[in-house]
């Protein structure tokens, strides 16, 4: 899996896009991938995936500040869907 390692932090923080149920796609970042992808599944998580399930982790970055991982997240949340699933694709591959 590949990742981005920021260099200085205490937690590493992971961005992630989640590929909904509904083929939609949804970014977020968290300390706990296991732990947040069940609040999603339990309807918790966020308003946007309420619903929307099963969920599928496409795409994955590692930082180790939360400020890092806020910032790539505001930027992936911004990409058009296209270049999201180009993201997820090219990690897959």
């Amino acid at each position: 899996m590949e990742s981005k390692i920021e260099p200085m932090g205490e937690s590493p923080w992971i961005v992630y896009i989640l590929i909904c149920g509904d083929s939609t796609l949804y970014t977020g970042i968290t300390n706990n991938i296991q732990q947040r992808i069940k609040r999603h599944e339990d309807g918790v998580a966020a308003k946007y995936t309420r619903g929307r399930g099963p969920f599928k982790v496409g795409y994955t970055e590692i930082y180790t500040s939360k400020s890092a991982a806020l910032k790539r997240e505001f930027l992936i949340k911004r990409l058009s869907k296209t270049k999201k699933l180009q993201l997820i694709h090219n990690h897959v591959a």
